[in-house]
């Protein structure tokens, strides 16, 4: 298989240049200067060149906060470019993959969300991918959306990260407690696209492949619980960790609101495609073993 994915050095595309190799796929990244998610169109060519049997729509404006400042190029990325690749896989008469994002909904539901769940976004993120999922749905009837959220990996900007630095400097460290969702690893989830597209070219008549699934670690907890978990898991490494503190996300504001549940169901995927995504807590503490025995 030869899987075309949109950008260059997101964790997504990191993670499914790593893991495969192993499932004997050739993922063929494509990204800037050949192509430009905010002048998409421009780019399509380099895509179609590389004559893949599938195409995943991964990269996005994924500065949430800064959306809010930037609403025209954060539309032009998330909410237009998809809807161009997604064209482009329909022209070539592939299935595209496109990744979108917990951020659609409002967060006030007390239990966690199923696909067929009413959207409502609260900033500009959530509306710009809301809207990519939207032109994707209506490029091309070939097409799976994979919501996911709280991604972490060994590779790039995350939360993950983040923790582990702050950690180094810090003996304690104030996190907002009363968000709540589903740590994910991009590894995991790169898995899950791999499958996910395995299955979308093994049948390619099969309708109920196709649509909007959720795709998120197993089980749940807070931005402090993960906090936690991830200094825990370092603890017993050797490495840095810090005592945490719950916060309400009152005491953190930020341009962008969140939502405060984020919880996703992912029965839908397991059931239709066979994906059963690793505990959370096991993820993590791969990741944290990763990064801590790096030079």
């Amino acid at each position: 298989m030869r899987m075309a994915v949109t950008g260059r050095a997101g964790q997504l595309v990191s993670a499914l240049i790593e893991r495969g190799a192993g499932h004997g796929v050739e993922v063929v990244p494509v990204g800037r200067p050949e192509l430009d998610l905010a002048d998409a169109a421009s780019g399509i060519a380099a895509l179609a060149a590389t004559q893949p049997d599938i195409i995943v729509s991964a990269a996005a404006y994924t500065a949430v906060d800064k959306a809010e400042s930037e609403p025209e190029l954060a539309r032009a990325i998330n909410g237009v470019a998809p809807g161009i690749v997604a064209q482009c896989a329909a022209q070539l008469g592939v299935p595209v993959i496109h990744i979108s994002t917990d951020y659609v909904f409002n967060g006030t539901k007390p239990t966690p969300y199923v696909e067929t769940d009413p959207t409502d976004p609260l900033g500009v993120y959530g509306s710009t991918k809301l809207e990519g999922e939207h032109v994707v749905a209506a490029a091309t009837p070939n097409h799976a959306i994979l919501r996911t959220a709280w991604v972490y990996s060994p590779f790039g900007g995350n939360f993950l990260k983040t923790m582990l630095r702050l950690a180094g400097d810090r003996p304690q460290l104030r996190v907002v407690g009363d968000q709540v969702g589903n740590p994910t690893s991009a590894v995991d989830l790169a898995d899950a696209v791999l499958r996910v597209a395995a299955n979308l070219l093994a049948a390619p008549d099969d309708v109920a492949l196709r649509g909007i699934f959720h795709a998120v670690g197993a089980g749940e907890t807070s931005w402090a619980g993960f906090a936690r978990e991830i200094f825990a898991a370092s603890k017993a490494l050797g490495g840095p960790w810090a005592e945490v503190t719950d916060i309400p996300a009152s005491e953190y504001p930020t341009p962008a609101r969140r939502p405060a549940n984020s919880r996703l169901v992912t029965d839908r995927l397991a059931a239709l495609h066979g994906v059963r995504f690793p505990q959370w807590q096991a993820s993590t503490a791969d990741t944290v073993r990763c990064l801590l025995s790096q030079p």
